[in-house]
């Protein structure tokens, strides 16, 4: 349940994607520490029951997670005749991601690195005129701090001496200054004062006092006290002149208009801005005084303006909030001054995850998913779109989740993360109307001598108001339809999320171990429109059991599935369904249950988004309506589960806390059914930002699926 790797659709999904992290400070470890680590990766690995000694070669295995690549933040220069990205990768010896940035030609030519090595480098952005990139990096043992390299030279400057890391990195239209947001401390609340320690006394660490409704935000652990602000610094270094202030959070993205002067950007500058979790406007500051105006008023949120090349209008997302679960986003489009407001997809039942602007100030490029899969598209002023491409992708790599991004130069050539059934995301590029070129292909080396599981669409009708439910079923490698295979049921989180023909590193370990596997997009997924979003809306889950159960008549329906060796896992929103469906049904021989709700009373008052979920996703408090909340839980319906089920949950999960999990299993354990929980340490929603917590998560669900094989 809430987004690491994909573009979310909704700013409140519970799902974070199993994928990559943005690590900035990772500093290479002693070599003694090196060695040490590699043991711990293999003893793990060895203790979830993979056989090390002699892997098939022929398939996908576990430490072949640590070779996967992916492309990301492809930034086109100017010009659009080169493009730089952030080649990630996976070290097995820190068991991390690794963030590089690399460049190539838009000709596919002088594909080489820019900056690489054992720190991390993100964030890449040119400059207006092309001839610097300004990016984040922690290099030389310090905090993360914005650098600039000149292209022509390779020589690099340091321009920042920051306490937190900057983002949102935005160039002025001369090259001469550099907006970001940085998050700025502030003094916390204090009750007692202590007593003075003893010298040479050592006390426990002092108390920490929370005073604010969001204190703790899954990822990111218990939060100081503080907001982030905008700053601006210039561009070959200096002092960060900070342009916004208060007890407020403004974010970006950030847009400079084209003469210099003003900065636009989103901020909720509302006192109770904490209960408000959606609420946001669009504001502009002046760059030479900081005074601040305020563009749209309405309720509901506005976010990621930027201004049109010739400075007249800004385009911008937001939606007139319903309290609905789910919204789709749109693109509106204003005056320079904040005048007539006008939305330019209101007709078009898709939600927008990013707006760019095609080169000129006459149309638009936009991002949106549709049916499972991630599109580029142009939209023009009067409302019309146009999909370019619809292989945006590859960037989530634990499961099949929608993701990707892109970027646009002045003569509407655009660079984006380009991913397919079988591969994660390379960097591709193309115009209006022309066909899209791949220029990378950066895991060929390791697939192109292995057999992946193969990836087909199916759709079917739901019993449960004739819904067309769509979904894909992955085979083996060995696949032989003539022959009986076990199935596993792969659920989705979100549950406003979308899986999709994206290439899956834990789906295709299933299918090596020999399971055909079904993930699908039941009622709730987004891309399929708003009113197939809002079927479970104050309703979840329901009917979305029945989408689930008749996906798996459908697959059996094809002959090649033994029906006693039926399995079931998913994570998040995937955990409350897989939780529920065991309670509704005995017809799987095992399940696994990862990082669910459980309860929906104590989930809302323990979930980092807790402003958020009684507001949209019930129509009361939980104690103005406990019987609604009990209803949708998981625990009502324990004491019918029969099913051998696996928790699997991370310790630092704040979304779901582990809590939840151990709920479950502690109820499991009084009715004396066959369970186990299984801790991930250190580990968030996400729980696979370590490669070898992605390895285990896969090697002990089928660890758990063998032991209740015939």
């Amino acid at each position: 349940m809430g987004s690491v790797e994909r573009v979310s659709t909704h700013p409140a999904e519970l799902e974070c994607s199993a994928g990559l992290v943005d690590a900035l400070a990772l500093d290479e470890p002693h070599p003694a520490e090196s060695s040490t680590m590699h043991r711990l990766i293999l003893t793990l690995i060895a203790l979830s029951g993979v056989a090390l000694a002699h892997p098939d070669p022929a398939i996908f295995n576990s430490l072949d997670v640590f070779e996967l690549e992916v492309a990301s933040e492809p930034q086109i220069s100017p010009d659009g005749t080169r493009i730089v990205y952030v080649r990630q990768s996976m070290d097995i010896m820190t068991d991390l991601p690794r963030s590089n940035i690399w460049s190539i030609s838009a000709d596919g030519r002088h594909h080489r690195p820019l900056l690489s090595g054992t720190d991390n480098f993100t964030s890449p952005r040119w400059s207006p005129q092309g001839d610097r990139i300004a990016y984040v990096s922690s290099t030389e043992g310090r905090g993360a701090q914005l650098y600039v390299r000149w292209m022509d030279s390779g020589q690099t400057a340091l321009i920042t001496n920051l306490r937190k890391a900057p983002s949102s990195i935005r160039w002025s239209p001369d090259g001469t200054q550099i907006a970001f947001s940085m998050f700025l401390p502030g003094k916390g609340p204090t009750l007692a004062e202590a007593p003075a320690t003893p010298e040479g006394a050592q006390w426990a660490p002092s108390v920490k006092v929370i005073d604010r409704l969001v204190y703790r935000v899954d990822g990111r652990g218990y939060l100081d006290v503080g907001n982030a602000h905008l700053f601006v610094v210039p561009a070959e270094g200096g002092t960060a002149r900070q342009l916004t202030r208060g007890h407020y959070d403004h974010s970006g993205p950030l847009s400079w208009s084209p003469d210099g002067k003003t900065i636009v950007f989103s901020a909720s500058r509302i006192d109770d801005a904490q209960y408000q979790p959606l609420e946001s406007e669009i504001w502009s500051v002046d760059v030479s005084d900081g005074s601040m105006t305020q563009l749209t008023d309405r309720v509901g949120p506005d976010t990621a303006p930027v201004f049109s090349p010739d400075g007249s209008t800004i385009a911008y997302r937001g939606f007139d909030d319903r309290k609905m679960g789910y919204h789709n986003s749109m693109v509106y489009l204003m005056d320079a001054n904040g005048d007539n407001p006008r939305a330019l997809t209101a007709n078009f039942d898709r939600s927008i995850g990013d707006v760019q602007w095609a080169g000129s100030s006459k149309r638009l490029y936009v991002l949106y998913d549709s049916r499972g899969e991630r599109h580029i598209a142009t939209l023009s002023m009067r409302g019309a779109i146009e999909s370019q491409v619809h292989d945006v992708g590859g960037v989530s790599l634990g499961r099949p989740y929608t993701s990707g991004g892109f970027s646009v130069s002045r003569n509407g050539t655009y660079a984006y993360t380009a991913g397919t059934k079988y591969r994660p995301a390379d960097v591709a590029v193309a115009r209006r109307g022309g066909a899209a070129r791949k220029l990378t292909h950066l895991n060929d080396d390791l697939f192109a001598h292995k057999s992946l599981g193969q990836v087909e669409a199916i759709s079917w009708s739901s019993p449960a108001g004739a819904l067309e439910i769509q979904g894909w079923i992955v085979t083996p490698p060995d696949f032989d339809a003539s022959k009986q295979y076990p199935l596993i049921l792969e659920i989705h989180g979100g549950p406003f999320a979308a899986y999709g023909p994206h290439f899956s590193a834990e789906i295709q370990r299933y299918a090596a171990a020999g399971y055909v596997v079904l993930f699908t997009n039941p009622r709730g997924s987004t891309s399929y429109g708003d009113g197939f979003a809002n079927t479970i809306h104050h309703n979840y889950p329901s009917q979305d059991y029945d989408d689930l159960m008749s996906g798996v008549d459908a697959v059996i329906a094809k002959g090649y599935i033994d029906e006693r060796q039926l399995y079931v896992t998913g994570g998040s929103g995937g955990g409350v369904l897989t939780a529920w469906i065991v309670g509704k049904t005995d017809r799987f021989r095992a399940a696994v249950v990862a990082k669910p709700v459980i309860n929906w009373i104590s989930t809302s008052l323990t979930t980092d988004i807790s402003a958020f979920m009684p507001a949209y996703w019930f129509e009361k408090a939980p104690w103005e309506d406990p019987d609604a909340y009990w209803a949708r839980s998981p625990l009502s319906l324990v004491g019918n589960v029969t099913t051998p089920t696996l928790l699997i949950s991370g310790e630092q999960d704040y979304r779901t806390p582990i809590g939840e999990a151990e709920q479950y299993y502690q109820a499991l354990k009084l009715r004396k059914i066959d369970t186990a929980l299984v801790r991930f340490p250190e580990a968030s929603h996400g729980i696979a930002s370590h490669p070898s917590h992605l390895i285990a998560k896969v090697d002990n669900i089928l660890a758990w699926f063998r032991k209740h094989r015939d």
